[in-house]
């Protein structure tokens, strides 16, 4: 069965960086189009980037562009999430997801993701 585990996740000062990774398992990663979402307390679960099965395409919510960077490596099954400039408002729980049908063009919508990882805790203090 399709199996997405993201690690990476801490407490981190403002201005610090960490990186995120999901290890995906149980399906053709390589034809999937992956994503970033992630949920702060208290409010929705949100779009952070999203990138195509090849990497040739990549969208980046405007809260995060310039500081975040995803990337894949499809001969390791693992897509990252490299997060720089960390601000405390970008604190929230992230998760990795995987489009609901292989190919076509990356989403930034939730519903348009069939697969999710239990998430990692990103702690971004001031």
């Amino acid at each position: 069965q399709v199996q997405l585990v993201e690690s990476g996740g801490g407490l981190v000062q403002a201005g610090g960086s960490l990186r995120l990774s999901c290890a995906a398992s149980g399906f053709a990663f390589g034809i999937w189009n992956m994503g970033w979402f992630r949920q702060a307390p208290g409010k929705e679960r949100e779009f952070v980037a999203a990138i195509s099965r090849s990497g040739g395409t990549i969208h980046y919510a405007d809260s995060v562009k310039g500081r975040f960077t995803i990337s894949r490596d499809n001969a390791k099954n693992t897509v990252y999430l490299e997060m720089n400039s960390l601000k405390p408002e970008d604190t929230a729980i992230y998760y990795c997801a995987a489009a609901q049908t292989p190919y076509g063009i990356p989403s930034m919508r939730s519903s348009d993701f069939g697969s999710w990882g239990r998430g990692t805790q990103v702690t971004v203090s001031s």
